[in-house]
């Protein structure tokens, strides 16, 4: 019989002792054993071996429980074994649907934020599109998903993929509220990564946890090469709407697909996370889960929605929760008249024959010329010029310009210098804006370092006009004022967002195109945003207010919007549209949620063309109003609606919420407590660590030794501290301080660590423990004559504290019990869960230990009969777990399969309706059924090793108690 490696197993490799982490199948047919080491030789080292080469070589070995020798703890308030028992208690992982350790991150999650996770937790395969809207928190709620999944023994390898502007702002994000260390791999950390290893080794293994932007990925074939070679327990795409299929399959999609084929937990986070186009959509929930749907152009809901593949919800569905949290925005409209130059150029503008294809073309076709050039008059006259200045130049190429074209550039001159003659002093809205600025009402002050302006216009020229202007008319310095916009390389982007976070930064206003309305957060030290010129789609203004009113934010959210008028008719009915626009938002804002409910493109730039071609044919504003209302009658058949469960839309009560999380039960009363011991304990047995302890502010302070500096050396270069010392806080408002204070240093950083399970400083002592009970040996504790002893441990009884683990075929731990197993009269009387018994001995380190010697061969002669009794336990939780998972298992194989014949019947459906010859549509029906058929094979051999369990547990004597007037000395 193959031996049994699960993780929490002692083994001993090549003579040394190792507690296996996690055991992969090998395609050998054995396993990938990935280990840390536990004996002085190998301790603080992880190591991974290939159990068919060992066991060839007769050099690994699963300890036998029966062998187990015990050790009698000396040591005062018996610490030794309390420390070793509470570090093996936290190796046990959950295997339930619950949150075990999410919820306490460096946050205060709200309840709808926990949804995500608890309904992934309830996959066999957690994959799932976090569709939130703008500025819920989907970064938080992936966070609380990832760290779910790294406490189960499913999180060691991590890929996350942003925007070029937000990875330093996601991997902070990470690491502060979540210790989740991402290595950023950006141009600079690209190159860094090529300095520090051999050219042939793959950076994705260097770093077991990273992130990168998808376009340095698509644009760098060496990197995408190590892709398809690399594989990960979580892969996450930020964004995921920029890689869905559009059209084409672009190389994000294709980059996406690879990946989604390459991680066990795929977790995908977009606000607007389709284009209204079943088979764009489509493509994201195939990655997600490949046998979703069998037609990417129609597909029914029956087939998916109780997946649960998707989560959604607006701030209307989670206001009651976020009285705290989230501020009511307040609205200013500000409208102004157009001055008379601005009226001349408008008129200039609509007398311009524009041609379409070398004709003069009054119909569509021209007029979407003239609104194309309308936009950039809306937004400056600045990026009019440019663009006035571009159509003359295209129609100077012409080699043999017609007549029509002739006569447009002629009239193109005509508006150029019309535009010219709109100074700054004539553009009645850059002269509102300034009004707005300097007036008391509005509030805003230059000197403030609290109160950062945030300015939106979607075309650079104007942002370029707008940062020479504001300088001299508003007095600020050069470094004042800053642009943003998609032009800039990803460490200039990332370095402007994180100056703009900064209360010590000389950055005042920021001045953004439409590239910074995904995802970034602007919120730190701004509530105040303008939109100098109004966005042409509904999803666009969702967008840019997130940036400011969101998650987080502390001030009232204080949105602007300048609205020219102008008496030209056209021009104003045009002006008008937009308005609509922006009242359609607020509609959506406060009722409905999704702005794409209006245009039902669910597409920024299509909505942007629905919104010119109305220009463009002379719809009246209130035609456009009436045409784009949202319909309730259609709500049903919204791609995302199909997806939805319909009780994921409605966040749950919160005490409903609370009921799913779990408090871990521990001897400690606190993280900061066991570490405090643990530290002290390991400096009893020798001189090892060089740490101070302040109770009141709750802080560590050590100076990593050797073996915890080389864990470090793999993390993430900006969490290391510059002084040689670490600051360990298990304060979560204190810590939360320290990063709104660390927005102000210079590498906005913070100074401290947050001091809970997930840090690698834990995990260090955790190893550091387990590494001082000597190899396959466990604690005797001869307790005292206490009450609470008295009523746990009964007279010349014995209690065997035991582990019993059984793990999937996948090696991950499904079940995974302690048993306090009391023996009386050298015999096994009862079995209760260890849980409750240690809480009624309260083992604490007010139990004195009197440190008499006793005789343990009595305890040793039991060792076989509390090993049968705990197996005989763990074949009854084996019967119970296989009576529900059996027909759960034969349930999700049926489904599949019906799957599968579904998407091979409508293969058959669409080469029935091709006009090829037969021997084409038999290669293509070769081709795609072997393509379904390993698809399926794949899927449902996944489902089988995870909900089949190994047959045999894993048994583990952990402690032995016993009471010292039992026993006479030995």
């Amino acid at each position: 019989m193959q031996a049994l490696y699960a993780p929490g197993a002692r083994v001993v490799v090549r003579d040394c002792e190792w507690i296996v982490r996690r055991a992969d199948p090998c395609d050998d047919g054995g396993y990938i054993l990935t280990v840390d080491g536990l004996s002085e030789l190998v301790s603080g080292k992880s190591a991974q071996f290939l159990t068919r080469l060992e066991e060839d070589a007769d050099a690994i070995r699963v300890l036998d429980p029966a062998e187990t020798r015990f050790e009698q703890d000396m040591s005062p308030g018996f610490e030794k074994s309390r420390l070793f028992i509470e570090t093996q208690l936290r190796q046990i992982t959950p295997a339930d649907d619950r949150i075990h350790l999410g919820h306490h991150a460096a946050m205060d999650p709200v309840p709808y934020q926990l949804d995500p996770a608890l309904q992934a937790l309830k996959q066999n395969r957690q994959r799932i599109l976090i569709a939130d809207a703008v500025g819920l928190g989907k970064t938080l709620e992936a966070g609380i998903l990832m760290t779910e999944l790294m406490r189960r023994g499913k999180g060691k390898r991590i890929l996350v993929l942003t925007l070029k502007s937000m990875m330093t702002q996601f991997q902070k994000e990470l690491w502060n509220r979540f210790t989740i260390p991402l290595t950023r791999l950006d141009s600079q950390g690209l190159q860094r990564v090529r300095n520090n290893i051999p050219g042939n080794h793959n950076p994705f293994y260097y770093f077991d946890k990273s992130i990168i932007s998808i376009d340095t990925l698509k644009q760098d074939n060496e990197y995408r090469r190590h892709l398809e070679q690399a594989y990960w327990d979580i892969i996450v795409i930020d964004e995921a709407h920029n890689v869905a299929e559009r059209g084409s399959s672009s190389q994000r999609a294709k980059l996406a697909q690879l990946l989604a084929g390459r991680s066990d937990s795929l977790i995908m986070l977009s606000a607007t996370p389709h284009d209204g186009k079943a088979r764009s959509f489509a493509s994201l929930m195939n990655m997600l889960d490949p046998t979703a749907i069998s037609d990417p152009d129609d597909y029914a809901k029956e087939d998916f929605r109780d997946k649960g593949l998707v989560i959604r919800r607006f701030k209307k569905d989670i206001r009651d929760q976020v009285t705290q949290e989230f501020k009511e925005r307040v609205v200013n409209d500000i409208y102004l008249d157009a001055s008379s130059e601005e009226e001349a150029a408008y008129q200039e503008l609509l007398q311009v024959p524009f041609t379409y294809r070398g004709e003069h073309s009054p119909s569509k076709n021209g007029q979407l010329v003239r609104v194309g050039l309308q936009k950039s008059i809306f937004s400056s006259p600045a990026a009019a010029q440019t663009s006035v200045e571009q159509r003359i130049k295209k129609l100077q190429a012409r080699d043999e310009p017609t007549e029509d074209e002739l006569l447009e550039g002629e009239y193109l001159q005509s508006l150029l210098l019309a535009l010219r003659n709109v100074t700054p002093a004539h553009f009645n809205k850059y002269q509102q804006l300034l009004k707005l600025l300097k007036s008391a009402d509005y509030g805003w002050k230059k000197t403030d370092t609290q109160d950062r302006l945030v300015i939106f216009s979607e075309r650079i020229e104007t942002l370029n006009w707008l940062q020479e202007n504001l300088k001299s008319d508003m007095k600020l310095k050069d470094d004042a004022v800053e642009l943003l916009h998609g032009g800039l390389s990803d460490v200039d982007q990332q370095k402007i967002v994180e100056e703009f976070g900064k209360t010590e930064s000389k950055l005042r206003v920021l001045l953004c195109s439409d590239v910074a309305s995904e995802g970034i957060n602007l919120h730190y030290l701004s509530h105040r945003l303008v939109h100098f010129d109004l966005p042409w789609s509904l999803m666009v203004f969702q967008q840019r207010n997130g940036r400011v009113d969101r998650y987080g934010q502390t001030e009232i959210p204080i949105i602007t919007y300048l609205i020219n008028q102008s008496d030209n008719p056209t021009v104003k009915g045009d002006q008008r549209i937009l308005e609509i626009l922006k009242e359609k938002d607020e509609q959506a804002y406060k009722n409905i949620g999704d702005p794409a409910t209006f245009m039902k493109v669910h597409d920024p730039e299509q909505e942007e063309s629905l919104t010119a071609e109305a220009m463009a044919t002379g719809t009246e504003a209130n035609a456009f109003d009436e045409q784009y209302q949202p319909d309730d009658s259609n709500e049903g058949d919204d791609l995302l609606a199909m997806f939805l469960n319909p009780e994921a839309t409605q966040p749950k009560p919160e005490q409903e919420v609370v009921a799913q999380t779990v408090e871990r039960y521990s001897l400690f009363p606190s993280d900061f407590e066991f570490a405090r011991q643990a530290l002290e304990a390991i400096n009893r047995e020798r001189r090892q660590v060089s740490f101070t302890v302040n109770q009141e502010r709750q802080t560590i302070t050590l100076t990593p030794p050797d073996d915890l500096e080389y864990r470090f050396r793999f993390l993430p270069p900006e969490i290391n501290a510059d002084s040689g010392s670490m600051v360990l806080t298990a304060d979560k408002q204190r810590f939360e301080d320290e990063i709104r204070r660390s927005r102000q240093d210079e590498n906005a950083w913070p100074k401290l660590h947050y001091l809970w399970p997930q840090h690698p400083t834990i995990q260090w002592l955790q190893d550091k423990l387990l590494a001082q009970v000597a190899r396959h040996s466990a604690p005797v504790l001869v307790l005292p004559d206490t009450d609470a002893v008295t009523n746990a441990l009964q007279a010349n009884e014995s209690v065997f504290l035991v582990s019993g683990l059984i793990p999937n075929r996948k090696a991950h731990p499904v079940i995974w019990e302690w048993f306090a197993i009391r023996c009386h009269n050298n015999a096994v009387v009862d079995i209760q869960p260890a849980e409750a018994w240690l809480k009624e001995l309260q083992l604490d380190n007010r139990l004195p230990n009197r440190g008499q010697p006793v005789n343990i061969t009595p305890l040793e002669a039991l060792r076989g009969s509390v090993i049968e009794s705990a197996k005989a336990q763990m074949a009854k939780r084996q019967q119970e777990y296989a009576s529900t998972s059996e027909p759960q298992l034969q349930q999700q194989l049926a489904e599949l399969q019906a799957l599968k014949d579904r998407q091979i019947a409508q293969l058959d459906k669409q080469l029935q309706g091709s006009a090829q010859a037969e021997h084409f549509k038999a290669a293509r029906r070769e081709e795609r059924t072997g393509r379904i058929e390993t698809v399926f094979n794949d899927y449902q051999a996944w489902v089988r090793d995870t909900l089949t369990i190994e047959p045999v547990p894993y048994i583990q004597i952990i402690a032995v108690f016993t009471r010292d007037s039992d026993q006479s000395n030995g």
